[in-house]
Parts: structure tokens; C-alpha cells; sequence
């Protein structure tokens, strides 16, 4: 988790979806997380390069809506990059749930 929050926003969502599972993971998790560390493995030497002109700040934010089939919460996120480096981000279940006629709202 430490990887994903700080320094690793490609695998942030995998993180997140992966780690609703931990009370009792299943194979596909498991699958799901050898091939998380397979991917780190692989892309360990990527590194990030800025350059002295062109620099650009962007803000990017998204939404699903009821895509979380075992809950039918929301995913909601934003990406804030500099350059076309994500400098802060954020992605999380929203509190409310969804069914086809409202959106209930309850706590977190």
C-alpha cells in the first residue's frame, strides 16, 4: 500500500480493488496480485525526467457510476500532474450505494 500511495499511481486503482478483498481473498485476487508484483518487478527502472520549458499543471477527475458489481458503489478520482507527472491523487468508494431507481445515501 505504502508503494501505491506514494510513489506508484499506476497500480493505485489494482491496489484499491484488491485490497476490499483482504478479509478473504479468492484466486482471481490472488491472480490479481501476482501479476500487481510481476508488473513492479518488470517496471522497477522507470523513471520520471522533467524538462525546463513546457511546464504544464492539469487536473484531471472521473467517475463511475455503480460499476462496483459486489456493492454497487461509485468509484470517484482525481489525478493532478505536473508536466504530465501526477504529483497528488486520489481515487475511493463513495459512500452512497446505487440501484437503478436512486442513489442511497448512508455512512461510510
Amino acid at each position: 500500500m505504502y508503494v501505491m500511495v506514494s510513489t506508484r499511481l499506476d497500480i493505485a486503482h489494482a491496489v484499491g480493488v484488491v485490497s476490499r478483498f483482504m478479509s478473504n481473498l479468492g484466486k482471481e485476487h490472488w491472480e490479481g496480485v501476482k501479476w500487481l508484483l510481476r508488473y513492479l518487478k518488470g517496471t522497477s527502472e522507470t523513471a520520471i525526467c522533467f524538462r525546463r520549458n513546457g511546464v504544464i499543471l492539469e487536473v484531471f477527475t472521473d467517475a463511475d457510476l455503480g460499476c462496483c458489481y459486489d456493492s454497487g458503489k461509485s468509484t470517484t478520482g482525481y489525478v493532478i500532474t505536473i508536466g504530465g507527472t501526477a504529483i497528488s491523487w486520489m481515487s475511493r468508494l463513495q459512500c452512497g450505494s446505487f440501484n437503478h431507481r436512486s442513489r442511497v445515501y448512508g455512512p461510510c
